[in-house]
């Protein structure tokens, strides 16, 4: 019995092994063509893993190329405004649709989830004519305004908020607190971690939006790290090795950042799963 279960320990072990490396060799590949020549990043016969002198000139004629200071800065700021938008507004939604009565309630709760089920597409003329209108193109404002409210992140804070227990809300109301206080000063921080979750989420969302801020900000100064990767393929021939060391220059601040907020990542995905 033992060494069924050491066997068996040992094959799904080998089978995590495998698809960790299957998600690792993309990237791994990409930090290896953008060390190449054009050349040897096409190359087939033979076949070619590794450069055959190491060079930097990809790098410095991309960052010569694309002001990636400002691209840092837009796609900051983005990810920012709207990690603290989507937190704020989603959980007091949350908050609402888990803890208070009110007339319909579960049919506005539905129409978050319809939200949820259609393609993201379908908004995005209504959202560039809004935008239009108001005169705020190739802004910042412009890059947070999908992500003001968030029916998903109003989906997973709500699981956390129906799972607390109801006498923190009654103990908060003998104290003489409102709505609001009970809210920011005894159920908000109680779901920390889903907050975190949502806002590592948001982040990631956000970084990888590149419809949108290709339509709404058509500017160079105003433009995300995704959409000037994109503007860096061409149209009939690409420069791989330089494609490829712009990628890495643009994923690794969301790289660090998992790696900061791993614990919290999957300490909140695990509790809303729970609640679901």
């Amino acid at each position: 019995m033992k060494q069924k279960k050491y066997l068996t320990a040992i094959g799904i072990h080998g089978f995590l092994i495998l698809v960790a490396l299957g998600m690792i060799v993309p990237f791994v590949w990409m930090v290896l063509t953008s060390f190449k020549t054009i050349s040897e990043s096409t190359q087939m016969n033979p076949f070619r893993l590794f450069p055959a002198v190491w060079q930097t000139r990809n790098y410095t004629e991309v960052i010569r190329t694309n002001d990636f200071f400002t691209l840092y800065v837009n796609t900051i700021l983005m990810m920012l405004w709207r990690i603290v938008s989507s937190v704020l507004f989603s959980a007091m939604a949350a908050y609402a649709f888990a803890r208070l009565e009110f007339k319909g309630r579960n049919f506005l709760f539905g129409l978050v989830l319809f939200q949820m089920m259609v393609p993201s597409q379908i908004f995005v003329i209504p959202q560039f004519l809004m935008v239009n209108q108001m005169g705020m193109r190739n802004t910042i404002f412009a890059l947070v305004f999908p992500g003001l409210v968030s029916a998903f992140g109003t989906f997973l804070l709500r699981q956390f908020f129906a799972g607390l227990p109801k006498e923190l809300e009654e103990a908060a109301e003998l104290d003489g607190c409102n709505i609001g206080q009970t809210f920011f000063r005894v159920m908000l921080p109680l779901a920390k971690s889903g907050l975190i979750a949502l806002g590592i989420f948001t982040a990631l969302f956000a970084f990888k939006d590149l419809l949108w801020p290709l339509i709404i900000n058509s500017e160079a100064d105003a433009a995300t790290l995704s959409s000037a990767l994109s503007k860096i393929q061409g149209a009939y021939s690409v420069n791989y090795p330089q494609l490829m060391a712009a990628s890495v220059l643009a994923i690794w601040p969301m790289v660090v950042i998992y790696i900061i907020f791993q614990k919290q990542f999957v300490q909140g995905i695990a509790t809303s799963g729970g609640k679901l």
